[in-house]
């Protein structure tokens, strides 16, 4: 069955996370993607060798992709690159700050020579400014941007566990390709998208940035808690089981307080009352928690939770989640064997995902040299 960008032609100069990710999601529309790799391929295939032997990155960013090996210091390489581009539809590269620009790959020029290409340059800390030229990966941006600041517990700042500032860079790429693609229906033409890990990370910081500007607000590390709605976090029962629940209004509160606590009493406590004040007030508030839940299993706690009709969830660990009953996968073909992958949370109803393999590197060298000339 046709995808949805059945026809569309990706051109992708692409390495590690951020831009694979984001042609990735194409491919699983339907675009036809050519991966163009370095002779010595794309350094995220050495990550690990947790998958069957492969790189557990490039086998989660890569389904569905053509792989061609080119040494851009070569002229007939080189000129395959422009075959390919004067037929494509959309061009990402995510190549060293100005790297594509000195290799005339930049967007004005391919932009001028191709008016109808839609080009999207993937970069650290964008295409201007006084960083413009800094590498940048994942976990640096996120100490840059200030997410390490407010993600840790109280002693020290912490990374986060995943790849939040490629992956969200990817996302905003992706969105603004479609876009670009819609917006070329209506007018005939391409457009150049710039999109980068820092501006992504700098506007999921939006919330704790105004707070701080605004309303003077420090947001303060607490663990597996939220900085600004009290109680919302881990909490632990009788054992040392960990249950995670948010009282997010003041609905909730006295029901927590009536059906979890049975601390009707606390209710009306002035240190208590309102959202504002229970942040205020979390380390009295917890106090009177962890007295309640430390002496009860966790099966009870989450028993109270339901009858309240109250958010909870747990603390799950990767075989947890391994065997989540909501986790939906699907196997992808790789040169070494089938693969279990998480699909995508978008779905359309009624639609069958398919993705296509994940590519040997090089493995479509002789056919797309022999398509697009030589």
């Amino acid at each position: 069955m046709a995808g949805d960008l059945d026809g569309i032609l990706v051109i992708s100069l692409e390495q590690a996370v951020a831009a694979p990710y984001c042609a990735a999601m194409l491919a699983d529309a339907g675009a036809r993607v050519i991966k163009l790799e370095r002779p010595e391929g794309d350094f995220a295939r050495r990550y690990d060798r947790a998958v069957l032997g492969q790189s557990s990155y490039f086998v989660w960013l890569n389904r569905g992709k053509q792989s061609v090996t080119v040494d851009l210091r070569n002229s007939a390489d080189r000129a395959l690159i422009d075959r390919l581009i004067a037929k494509a539809d959309i061009f990402i590269q995510n190549m060293a700050p100005g790297g594509a620009a000195r290799l005339g790959l930049g967007a004005d020029v391919l932009r001028a020579r191709h008016p109808r290409l839609i080009t999207c340059s993937i970069s650290g800390y964008g295409e201007d400014g006084p960083y413009r030229d800094m590498k940048a990966y994942d976990l640096l941006v996120q100490a840059e941007s200030g997410l390490c600041s407010i993600t840790g517990g109280p002693d020290t700042p912490s990374r986060v566990g995943v790849s939040v500032c490629d992956i969200g860079c990817g996302m905003y790429a992706h969105a603004q390709i479609l876009q670009a693609l819609f917006a070329r229906e209506k007018t005939g033409q391409g457009q150049a998208i710039e999109v980068s890990l820092f501006g992504a990370m700098a506007e999921w910081m939006a919330v704790p940035l105004m707070q701080k500007i605004y309303g003077g607000f420090e947001t303060k590390r607490v663990g597996l808690h939220h900085t600004s709605i009290a109680p919302y976090g881990g909490y632990a029962c009788a054992g040392g089981e960990m249950v995670v629940f948010s009282i997010q209004n003041d609905t909730d509160w006295p029901i927590f307080c009536r059906e979890v606590l049975r601390r009707p009493e606390i209710i009306d406590d002035p240190r208590f009352k309102d959202g504002p004040a229970r942040v205020k007030n979390r380390r009295e508030l917890d106090v009177e928690i962890n007295a309640v839940l430390s002496a009860l299993p966790r099966a009870e706690v989450v028993t109270r939770l339901k009858k309240g009709d109250l958010a909870y969830g747990a603390v799950s660990s990767l075989d947890d989640l391994a065997r989540h009953p909501q986790l939906r996968r699907i196997a992808v073909a790789t040169p070494e064997g089938p693969v279990d992958v998480v699909l995508p949370p978008a779905r359309v109803k009624g639609a069958t995902p398919c993705p296509g393999p994940v590519p040997r590197l090089g493995e479509h060298n002789e056919a797309i040299r022999k398509e697009f000339g030589t």
